[in-house]
């Protein structure tokens, strides 16, 4: 087996010293100290160079300065506290008759490669061409450092290796702060060539506004180059004579920011103004995550120019951790709090709307909206983007038809839920009994619920030998009855607008040619946790009084299909009987789950391990996750023949089970090779 990650997982770190100019000694000790706290790393990326300074200016070409350098460099390889970490450093670097402004490579106590800098800025307040030459590939293939021949060149990526075996997808190039500014950083090759971490040693001064550009540059070419993104900034201690830099430390991976730090110290609680010392950052990037998406992303390797450029390959030995331990975020579908918030709900919401939009400017304008009101969350937003699209439209929430059908496992909360928020909505309401629908459909079919013969009997007769039997013993044809006429007539009405949501279609929680058919589903792309939480911000945002109050009770109702017979209660007068989650496992995890194996293409191993580390809402014993993971993968491929004929629906995150569009799926898949793992 070859060597791996942990979990696929690469621990990355930024740190930026503090720096004595031109005393590569001092810095030497700086960033010895620098290093410490980032022992557990496996990569570590600091400042251009950091071990001068890189305000030097003219003593750039004084032989006492370059020495030292060199001499600082051999040190702190052999004194590094982890010497199983790729690190690098910048320094500037004699080559033949032209100096370079370089990244060195080091680890196991010894230098492994040097990368030169290949665009040098010499506009506005830059003028490194004074001093140094950018590298083009014509340079030497190796330079002797304490007394070994060390490849040299910009042609140069490192294989991170674990007892003597490459680390698949552990791949590291380097570049050097104006190299990231130019239209085609050498990155970008560096990523086609197979690198997926990318490391930049910089010396970007501050300017009003330079900040937020340079953090947009760092997170795009991360996204553009499909890479974990480490950035490291000299800091305010260099030289300010006309100057000050930053000291910024990033850290990205594929367009998210994962850390950020800088070295400004403003408004503090004793409104000191200036810097603070060295400027540590760290994450984890998921190597294995970003190999999925390069390998989804089709045209990522449709840039064949790399081709041109032949890389050598350098292996540095590092000992990565046995486990990940940075924290994942529970929900991944539900947007997180913060003053993006709004925007990122509004969005939603505006996508669905659209999609809907579309689909009615091709009826007539007089054309009833159908849709099956139950006073559960997925009719309950599927109508609020109904009423959104209209009154876009300009249109009366009139035009919209909602319809209660009660039946068996109705509940006395969800109808009045049902009544009360299309009211309070303003839409034209209707309902219908299906009860009388469904017993005619059983005797018809010669079927016998639970074993009641329903032949000779009176509904309340039926209803009341529904009160005696064990629901737990459960009756498919029951259900799907309901939910069959319930959808015949929705149908028989018009145009459907279908409430199903991604959740209960990745679990084929829905009955076929039922509930799981309509004409047009705004929900087919919103899973259940991001339902819910959609629900409550319409809520808190847009209403308040009785429609407030409704929807509150809306997300606070246990969901359930209701149709299973509802069960007597003395304080309300009836109870759900069917619980989805009991019956499913909780939707939070499922969601996880969903996001994880269709997003990511993580194994269930990676997945259970990533669970440990989760933020839930809920809390869940490690058998619960384990057995509900399990459940996921059955019932998923199970019901992939529900998902391979569904109505059309717009996309709205980056998870869609649309067979037309995100995932293909052959229905008569087995299971077995997930399976296995419990």
């Amino acid at each position: 087996m070859p060597a791996a990650l942990p979990h696929g997982t690469l621990r990355l770190a930024a740190a930026a010293p503090v720096v004595h100019v031109a005393d590569p000694a001092a810095n030497a000790r700086e960033i010895l100290k620098a290093l410490e706290p980032h022992a557990e790393a496996d990569a570590v990326v600091l400042p251009e160079l950091a071990l001068t300074g890189y305000t030097c200016e003219d003593l750039f070409t004084q032989r006492p300065l370059l020495d030292g350098a060199v001499e600082a460099l051999l040190r702190i390889a052999a004194e590094s506290l982890n010497p199983d970490q790729l690190v690098a450093v910048g320094l500037p670097l004699a080559v033949g008759n032209s100096l370079y402004n370089c990244a060195a490579i080091f680890a196991g106590g010894r230098v492994l490669g040097v990368v030169p800098k290949q665009h040098l800025p010499g506009y506005r307040e830059f003028y490194e061409p004074r001093r140094f030459t950018g590298a083009d590939g014509s340079e030497p293939k190796t330079v002797r450092l304490g007394g070994e021949e060390v490849p040299f060149g910009i042609d140069l990526l490192f294989q991170c290796t674990a007892d003597g075996e490459a680390i698949p997808g552990a791949v590291v190039g380097v570049e050097i702060c104006e190299d990231l500014w130019v239209p085609t950083p050498p990155s970008a090759f560096q990523a086609l060539a197979g690198a997926t971490v990318l490391l930049n040693l910089s010396g970007s001064n501050e300017t009003v506004g330079k900040g937020e550009y340079r953090r947009q540059l760092v997170l795009g070419q991360s996204a553009r180059c499909v890479a974990a993104y480490a950035y490291a900034g000299a800091g305010p201690t260099e030289s300010t004579t006309d100057l000050v830099l930053g000291g910024e430390c990033l850290i990205a991976s594929n367009g998210g920011l994962l850390a950020q730090g800088d070295a400004y110290i403003l408004g503090d609680e004793k409104n000191r103004t200036g810097w603070r010392g060295t400027v540590n950052v760290s994450a984890e990037a998921d190597v294995e995550k970003l190999l999925h998406d390069r390998r989804v992303m089709t045209s990522f390797q449709e840039d064949r120019r790399v081709g041109t450029f032949e890389y050598r390959t350098v292996s540095v030995p590092i000992t990565p951790a046995k486990k990940a331990t940075a924290v994942v975020n529970g929900t991944p579908f539900v947007p997180r709090s913060g003053p993006e918030l709004a925007e990122r709900c509004r969005e939603i919401f505006s996508i669905q709307c659209c999609g809907l939009a579309k689909r009615l400017s091709r009826l007539g304008e007089n054309t009833p909206l159908q849709i099956g009101v139950s006073g559960g969350l997925d009719s309950t937003l599927a109508l609020l983007v109904a009423c959104k699209t209209l009154d876009g439209l300009g249109q009366s929430r009139e035009r919209i038809h909602g319809l209660t059908m009660p039946g068996f496992g109705t509940t006395e909360r969800t109808r009045t839920n049902a009544d009360a928020l299309m009211e309070q909505l303003g839409v034209t309401a209707d309902a219908i009994d299906i009860r009388p629908l469904c017993l005619d459909a059983f005797r018809g079919i010669g079927h016998q619920p639970f074993g009641i013969d329903p032949t000779a009997l009176t509904m309340e007769e039926f209803e009341a030998k529904l009160q005696e039997i064990d629901p737990g013993a459960g009756d498919l044809t029951f259900e799907n009855v309901q939910a069959r006429i319930r959808t015949f007539l929705l149908m028989s009405r018009g145009f459907v607008l279908g409430t199903g949501d991604m959740s209960e279609l990745a679990l084929g929680w829905c009955t076929y040619n039922a509930d799981h058919m309509s004409m047009y589903n705004v929900n087919c792309s919103i899973p259940k946790t991001l339902v819910a939480f959609l629900v409550r911000h319409a809520a808190d945002t847009e209403f308040d009084g009785p429609a407030r109050d409704t929807l509150h009770s809306i997300a606070d109702t246990v969901i359930s299909p209701e149709l299973l017979p509802a069960r007597s209660d003395e304080e309300t007068g009836d109870a759900i009987a069917q619980s989805t989650e009991d019956a499913l496992g909780p939707y939070e995890l499922h969601d996880f789950f969903l996001y994880h194996v269709v997003r990511n293409g993580f194994a269930p191993d990676k997945i259970l391990a990533m669970a440990e580390r989760a933020e839930f809402r809920g809390e869940y014993e490690p058998a619960v996750i384990r057995e509900t993971l399990k459940t996921f993968y059955r019932r998923f491929f199970q019901n992939q023949f529900k998902r391979s004929c569904v109505p059309d629906g717009p996309k709205v995150g980056t998870v869609s089970l649309s067979p037309r569009g995100d995932w293909r799926m052959p229905s008569d898949a087995e299971a077995d090779a997930w399976l296995k793992e419990f």
